[in-house]
């Protein structure tokens, strides 16, 4: 046994010393450590990138702890084990850090890595430290840059002048998916619209892929996180309908989800903040729509969209031709439509569509119902199924006529007539926008491009890359609409790659969610330095078996991460087209029922609690509380019940006094068996994510295995180490600290982590047995004690092997065997 951890056999269970004294132990040692050539089968254990924000929190030690059960059980299972940790360093966090300190961010980001992994190695996290790396390095944001440049040549990457959500505080544009209830995501503040020109990646031309992966997905992620992405990417199916506009050469067109509605369109509605109303309007109307547009542009997305906000619009002077009817409808500037919606134009159906009723209401505008209601029916606009009716209305002409079908046939027809008319297609649409991925701030990847009077946009090429930021701090960083980097004069002033003319480099940065798109690939690789991952490697490591992380980003990031997948495998990069095969997420940690808050007076700190009761009680508390996706409210908690617990577990292996490799059999059988049971479901325990009634079951292992040290033949039994050491193997995976000092005790040099899971003899799993009984001539023979699930046919082998089964039949022929497994065997000669 290793000098470094011999010592005189403690009489109590003291945790500080415990802690210090495995440390170093496992740091010799490095138990986790993926080995890429290694023959056993690979596992891929990731949990979400984490921000160095400073200390570890409770959220974190919850996350860890759940995630380092499954890691920790796929190594005692014999697979190899990729478990990586890194951190996802850029971001306005440290940004603002540098602002308020008047320093660099990466100073203060620096010093929170070096605070996270000190604290993650005391937490036992099972993390392969030999791959980190942090998004903030150069030598990552270099393969950042070089993803970039091959989306841009591959059109994924584009450049557009278009409204954007602004953040006022951060001085930054948001994507939509960093908008929540009309606010920026991050800090709080009332996101407002700007128009800008901005960088996007083309995540639509995936949209319909993105959306088919989610069937695969949906048997292993997650049903909420599946279905925000379903949502979120929103697919619709409808038409693309063109209106003539009163002089306006160019059609406008609209697009509908229910095209047999046409007949009820009497308006059109243009958003009033897209360019379509600006060039629509006439000079008779134009002082009422500007004034009306401003007023518009100091609401939120979210309170334009807002069901129970007033309807308002300006008249912009204009009617529209509706194709199927040929009437003239007028054409309105409204502010419930957005002007990303397509070409921000909509047609108003007031009697199938709530919003469009209201607006019609309030403007005075007619209302046809073309969708018969039910019997009944007390409500304004409906839109559910029924037939077509007024399509066309009495009275009316029209080449098409539609009432009386239902609303698929009538949607049908509708399309039909119009593609045959030249005046319209079917069409799929789809919720999901292009990804707004600059930013207006310094600590981010810099957009690889500059900008070149003769040739306009120009990647930098690869051998210059990365393009590193410029040591700019403090007061330099402050955003003032545009990003600090466009000040900083020497770094923007450069060539042009060319025709070596003068250029400037592109200001902005990426939003960091491009960071963490791609970095679970490079850990399969992480020192790569002439290419940005080694494919052979990712191919035999990915996709992840198992992503441990928040549902808050189960739109955001997942779905980021699942379009680059795919951009990947498009160039021939990876062998798959998605990156995490299963996914578990878990819940908050709360306190008082609240979410904790210094201001409330609730917050936890992770450190005291850590000093209080050890790592090894508030991990096993953690698991313990409930199901991994429940939120844990610590003020119900007791890690001073877990710590209890933990301390009765070790002395198990101080009382056992069989030597290591003692064979279990002829020990005390009903320990066995409870040993075999536990072990047995702790798998399927493990593998279902029931950690908590794992904890629960080794709970009851423990007891009853103090049970047989008191009142059998005590810590001599074989079977007391047997349950002894299935204690200690099932606790490494919750509670590394005491499980290694219990392995020690048990005289097995460490680690425990790679102990091995213990075998089972199945037999000792059939738990009751079945009275069979046995007749030969109508007459009971033997009566055979078996497995209650016994198959027939074992049944009918176990009954004619019986001496007094076959002492009755003796010469006579058996002609039959009636077998009605497990209680009866009738057997007829």
């Amino acid at each position: 046994m290793s000098e470094q951890v011999q010592q005189e056999e403690p009489t109590s269970y003291d945790v500080r010393a415990v802690e210090e004294k495995w440390r170093p132990v496992w740091d010799e040692l490095q138990p986790f450590r993926a080995d890429d050539d290694s023959p056993r089968e690979k596992k891929y254990a990731l949990t979400m990138f984490p921000y160095p924000s400073g200390d570890l929190h409770m959220g974190h030690a919850e996350v860890f702890a759940l995630h380092d059960v499954v890691a920790r059980y796929w190594w005692q299972r014999g697979y190899e084990v990729l478990n990586p940790m890194g951190f996802d360093s850029f971001g306005l966090p440290a940004e603002n850090a540098a602002i308020r300190n008047d320093e660099h961010p990466a100073t203060y980001t620096k010093a929170n890595i070096a605070k996270s992994i000190e604290s993650c190695q005391r937490y036992a996290a099972s993390f392969d430290w030999s791959r980190t790396f942090n998004t903030s390095d150069p030598e990552y944001y270099r393969w950042t840059q070089w993803l970039f440049a091959r989306f841009y040549e591959r059109g994924l990457a584009y450049r557009k002048k278009s409204p954007v959500n602004w953040c006022p505080q951060d001085q930054t544009v948001l994507a939509n998916e960093q908008v929540v209830a009309g606010a920026c995501e991050r800090c709080g503040a009332e996101v407002t619209k700007k128009e800008l020109t901005q960088w996007y990646f083309k995540i639509t031309d995936y949209a319909q892929e993105l959306l088919d992966g989610l069937d695969d997905l949906e048997k292993t992620w997650p049903d909420r996180v599946v279905t925000a992405q379903r949502n979120w990417i929103g697919r619709s199916e409808g038409a693309h309908v063109d209106f003539v506009v009163q002089g306006r050469e160019e059609p406008v067109t609209v697009y509908t989800t229910r095209p047999d509605t046409i007949f009820g369109t009497t308006f059109m509605v243009v958003a009033v903040d897209a360019a379509l109303a600006d060039e629509l309007v006439t000079d008779a109307q134009r002082p009422a729509f500007e004034a009306y547009r401003d007023e518009v542009r100091r609401a939120s997305e979210i309170e334009r969209l807002a069901t129970d906000r007033p309807k308002t619009g300006v008249d912009l002077g204009v009617t529209a031709t509706n194709p199927v009817t040929g009437e003239q409808i007028p054409v309105w500037a409204t502010d419930y439509v957005l002007a990303d919606y397509g070409t921000g134009a909509v047609m108003g159906v007031p009697g199938g569509d709530q919003r469009d009723w209201e607006f019609a209401t309030a403007m005075g505008l007619p209302i046809v119902r073309t969708t018969e209601p039910p019997a009944g029916f007390e409500g304004e606009a409906y839109a559910g199924e029924g037939l077509a009716i007024n399509s066309p209305a009495p009275g009316q002409s029209a080449a098409l006529n539609i009432n009386g079908l239902d609303v698929d046939a009538a949607k049908r027809a509708t399309i039909d007539f119009l593609e045959e008319m030249k005046a319209g297609t079917g069409a799929v649409n789809f919720r999901l926008r292009d990804w707004l991925l600059s930013r207006q701030r310094y600590w981010g990847a810099p957009i690889p491009v500059v900008h070149c009077p003769e040739h306009g946009e120009v990647l930098v090429p690869d051998e210059q890359l990365p393009v590193e930021l410029p040591e700019l701090r403090g007061a330099d960083l402050k955003p003032k609409g545009t990003s600090p980097l466009a000040a900083a004069e020497e770094w923007v002033n450069t060539t042009c790659p060319t025709c070596g003319g003068p250029a400037t480099r592109d200001g902005d940065t990426m939003d960091t969610f491009v960071d963490s798109s791609w970095y679970m690939f490079r850990y399969c690789s992480p020192h790569e330095t002439d290419r940005v991952f080694d494919s052979e490697k990712v191919n035999a490591w990915m996709a992840c078996d198992l992503y441990v992380g928040g549902v808050e980003h189960a739109v955001l990031h997942l779905l980021y991460g699942r379009f680059f997948t795919k951009v990947l495998n498009d160039m021939g990069l990876v062998d798959f087209r998605e990156p995490w095969l299963a996914q578990l997420n878990q819940g908050f940690v709360i306190n008082q029922g609240k979410k904790m808050s210094k201001s409330l007076g609730n917050g936890v700190n992770l450190g005291e609690q850590l000093e209080a009761f050890g790592v090894d009680a508030v991990r096993l508390t953690l698991v313990f509380a409930g199901p991994p996706e429940d939120d844990i409210d610590w003020a119900n908690m007791s890690p001073d019940g877990s710590l209890k617990f933990l301390q009765r577990a070790w002395r198990l292996s101080g009382d056992v006094t069989s030597a290591p490799g003692t064979p279990a059999e002829g020990g005390d059988v009903a320990l066995r068996r409870v040993t075999a049971r536990t072990v047995h479901d702790a798998a399927e325990l493990v593998e279902s994510y029931r950690f908590n009634v794992v904890v629960a079951r080794v709970m009851e292992l423990v007891n009853a295995t103090r049970k047989a040290i008191d009142s059998g033949p005590g810590g001599a039994d074989p079977a007391v180490r047997e349950a002894a050491e299935a204690v200690a193997v099932l606790l490494s995976l919750v509670a590394p600290y005491v499980a290694e000092e219990m392995w020690e005790r048990l005289g097995h040099e460490p680690t425990v982590a790679r102990a091995g899971w213990p075998a089972v003899d199945p037999a000792l799993l059939v738990e009751d047995t079945v009275t069979a009984v046995v007749q030969v001539k109508g007459k009971v023979k033997a009566r055979l004690e078996v497995a209650p699930d016994i198959a027939e046919a074992d049944l009918e082998a176990l009954a004619l092997a019986d001496a007094d089964v076959q002492r009755a039949i003796g010469d006579a022929a058996v002609r039959k065997v009636i077998v009605r497994a497990p209680k009866l065997v009738n057997v007829v000669v």
